[in-house]
């Protein structure tokens, strides 16, 4: 399976962030709405920015696709986002929901679900406005760079958050923890690490194009962040009941999110 996995440059050329969108958050039908994944991932970020203490001046989001709900509950607790991403058109449909274009995919379900955790009911528009606000750029990145977002240079982040992107990334576990020691080197130690990812995974598909993904387990994950560096304060895996339909177009056995703080370099 490593031998063909799906390369950088057929996303550059076949990823389209519409048909994701709608295929993974569409209301109802979604991938990731139908097995708990959202809802999963934008409590546990809750928990994090609130009860887990991670807050600063700087969190960098890698490879967030044309998706902002990973970073709703961080608007409140960091001064700028700067959001890092390796396709051309994930940075575009990221940059068209910074000016608030018209006709983009509709966050209301994750919004509202936010606005609940945080006992903000009904100001949707005003976290949309708030992050927007802190969202200060949108960048791309290569993460099997030692510095993922060359030539870039920013200051040592208290924050570095993944959602849904290393498993797509990386074809082995070798790629894996080069890919985390590149992302440790934009945190500062003390600073945090959160990963959400799906695990027991091979393919997903977008369309009628088809991806690569690497099956990562709950053990190895434990063991490469101790590897490079970081000491886990939260883990927890979200098991999925099999649905053939939904299989079909994205393999995972179970979700997980990890919550790291940096505590030294490696």
């Amino acid at each position: 399976m490593a031998a063909g996995f799906t390369g950088t440059q057929v996303y550059q050329s076949d990823f389209d962030p519409k048909i994701y969108l709608d295929t993974y958050y569409g209301a109802v039908t979604g991938v990731f709405i139908k097995d708990g994944y959202l809802d999963f991932i934008l409590r546990k970020l809750h928990k994090a920015f609130t009860t887990g203490g991670v807050k600063g001046q700087l969190l960098i989001d890698i490879g967030p696709g044309p998706a902002i709900y990973q970073e709703l509950s961080a608007c409140e607790v960091f001064k700028e986002i700067t959001a890092a991403d390796f396709t051309d058109r994930n940075r575009e449909y990221l940059e068209k929901w910074r000016r608030n274009e018209p006709g983009l995919f509709d966050w209301t379900p994750a919004l509202k679900f936010v606005c609940d955790l945080e006992g903000q009911s009904g100001k949707l528009k005003e976290k949309e406005a708030k992050l927007r606000k802190t969202l200060k750029r949108v960048v791309q990145c290569d993460v099997t760079k030692s510095n993922p977002l060359d030539p870039l240079v920013l200051p040592k982040a208290d924050c570095v958050l993944t959602v849904g992107c290393l498993e797509c990334a990386c074809k082995d576990e070798q790629a894996y923890r080069n890919v985390i020691k590149n992302l440790s080197s934009l945190v500062k130690v003390g600073g945090h690490l959160i990963i959400g990812s799906i695990l027991g995974s091979t393919i997903f598909r977008c369309g009628s194009k088809q991806f690569s993904l690497i099956n990562l387990s709950e053990d190895f994950l434990k063991r490469v962040m101790t590897e490079t560096g970081f000491a886990i304060e939260d883990l927890e895996v979200l098991p999925r009941e099999y649905d053939k339909a939904m299989y079909d177009i994205c393999n995972h056995t179970s979700g997980i999110f990890i919550l790291a703080r940096k505590i030294k370099d490696v």
